[in-house]
């Protein structure tokens, strides 16, 4: 249909000639109220959004020297985040003669993954980075936790 047709009933019916794919030959129009269309396309996109969770990634520093109680409260608000649906990001940093014993570091974190694995899982194993180790912990799955 001719252009100023389409313009003429859109006029008459008191709605807005819409181009739904301009590049097609010919181009594919639609009658529709735009100021309505707008809105409805903007409360779907406001509703997806809604339903969206973020994911945020706490970190956490420890020390190679750490002690039994420091950890434990650590431990503790490692929990926290993770039972939150948080991702947690363990790190040691090794200062000066630290770096020669590296694997004392890893035991840190073996024993911090011990005492926090009721909680989350260990999504990256220590990973030792120049003179940063460091681990990934992302909480337990809805249907794998045992309740």
């Amino acid at each position: 249909m001719p252009t100023a047709k389409a313009l003429a009933i859109a006029d008459e019916r008191e709605l807005d000639l819409v181009k739904i794919s301009p590049n097609a030959n010919p181009p594919v129009c639609k009658l529709i109220n735009y100021g309505k269309f707008m809105f409805e396309l903007a409360k779907k996109e406001k509703e997806s959004k809604k339903n969206q969770k973020v994911l945020e990634i706490k970190e956490i520093w420890l020390s190679m020297t750490i002690d039994v109680g420091d950890l434990n409260v650590k431990a503790k608000q490692c929990v926290k985040f993770l039972s939150a649906g948080n991702k947690v990001k363990v790190s040691i940093r090794m200062k000066g003669r630290q770096m020669a014993h590296a694997n004392l570091s890893l035991d840190v974190m073996n024993r911090f993954f011990e005492i926090v694995k009721e909680a989350g899982i260990m999504e990256k194993k220590p990973l030792t980075e120049g003179r940063n180790v460091w681990m990934m912990l992302a909480p337990i799955p809805q249907d794998k936790r045992s309740n």
